[in-house]
C-alpha cells in the first residue's frame, strides 16, 4: 500500500513541476500574440523599415534570419553529422576520443557572446571577411557543432549492434552499413540534434551582433559578403535602441520571431515522427 502510495504522490509531484515549468511559458507566449497580433498586416510582414523603424515593416529583418539559419545549416550539417559519424563508427575508444568528446561538452555550454567575440576575431578581422552573411553563417555554425554532434552521435550509438553485425555477415562494408542501415535508423535522433541546433542559432543575437547584423538596412543583401538585418538582434535594437518605438511594433516582431521558430519546430517534428514510424526496432 505505502508502495502505491509512494508512486501517486511521485507522479503528482511529477505533474505539479511540469506545470511550473509549462504555466510561464504558456503565459509569455499569450502575452506575446495578444499584444503583438495587432502589429500583424501584410505591409508589416513585407515591407521595408521606413522613419527610423517606426514605420513600415520587418521583411529585411526576416529574409537576414531566414538567409543565416541557412547557411548555418549548409556549414554545421554536414560537418556536425560527418563528426559523429566518425566519433561513433570509426574512431577506437582512446584518451584521444574521449578528450574530443570533452571538449564538445565544454563547447555546448560556452556563451554566445564568446562565439561571438571568437566570430569577430577569426572571420571578420583574420580572414578579412568583414561583418557578412559568411563571417555571421561561420560563426554560428561552430556554436551549433556540439550540439548536433552530440545528440547525432547519441543517435548512431542508439542503434542496435546487430544491425552492423548482419551487414557484415553479408559482405556489406562499414560504409555501406552506415549509409544504407544505420543512417536511416538514427535519423530521428540527428533530426532533433540539427534542429535544436538551428533552432538556437535563429534566435541568438550575441554572435551575430559582432559579425553580421546592421542596425537599420532598408534592402536586402545583394551578395554573401554583405550585411544583413535579423529577427532577435532587430528586436534587440527596436527594444532597447530606438526611443519613442511603439510597443506594437516590438511585439509584432517578437511574434513573429516566435512564430518562425516554432514553424521550424513543428516540421521539424513531422519529419522526425515520419522517419520514425519506418524505424525497424
Amino acid at each position: 500500500m505505502n508502495r502505491f502510495l509512494t508512486q501517486r504522490i511521485g507522479f503528482w509531484l511529477l505533474g505539479l513541476f511540469t506545470l511550473i515549468v509549462v504555466i510561464p511559458i504558456l503565459l509569455v507566449i499569450g502575452a506575446i500574440f495578444l499584444k503583438g497580433l495587432a502589429a500583424i498586416n501584410w505591409e508589416f510582414l513585407t515591407a521595408m523599415p521606413r522613419n527610423g523603424m517606426k514605420a513600415g515593416g520587418i521583411w529585411p529583418a526576416i529574409v537576414g534570419t531566414l538567409i543565416l539559419t541557412l547557411g548555418t545549416a549548409i556549414v554545421a550539417i554536414p560537418v556536425g553529422v560527418g563528426g559523429a559519424i566518425y566519433l561513433s563508427e570509426y574512431a577506437r575508444d582512446s584518451w584521444v576520443t574521449r578528450a574530443i568528446r570533452l571538449a564538445i561538452i565544454n563547447l555546448a555550454g560556452i556563451p554566445s557572446v564568446v562565439y561571438g567575440l571568437f566570430g569577430l576575431g577569426m572571420f571578420v578581422l583574420f580572414l578579412r571577411l568583414g561583418t557578412s552573411i559568411v563571417a555571421g553563417s561561420l560563426t554560428l555554425a561552430i556554436m551549433t557543432l556540439p550540439v548536433i554532434i552530440s545528440a547525432s552521435e547519441e543517435a548512431l550509438r542508439a542503434v542496435p549492434v546487430e544491425f552492423r553485425t548482419v551487414n557484415a555477415s553479408l559482405g556489406g562494408t562499414r560504409w555501406q552499413g552506415i549509409r544504407q542501415i544505420v543512417l536511416p535508423q538514427a535519423l530521428p535522433g540527428i533530426i532533433t540534434g540539427i534542429m535544436l541546433g538551428l533552432l538556437r542559432a535563429a534566435g541568438e543575437t550575441a554572435p551575430i551582433l559582432f559579425t553580421v547584423a546592421a542596425f537599420y538596412l532598408p534592402r536586402l543583401p545583394q551578395s554573401p559578403f554583405d550585411q544583413t538585418m535579423a529577427l532577435p538582434y532587430h528586436l534587440f535594437v527596436i527594444s532597447t535602441q530606438v526611443p519613442g518605438m511603439p510597443a506594437e511594433i516590438q511585439y509584432g516582431t517578437a511574434l513573429v520571431l516566435l512564430t518562425l521558430v516554432l514553424s521550424m519546430n513543428l516540421a521539424a517534428t513531422i519529419i522526425r515522427s515520419y522517419f520514425r514510424r519506418r524505424r525497424q526496432w
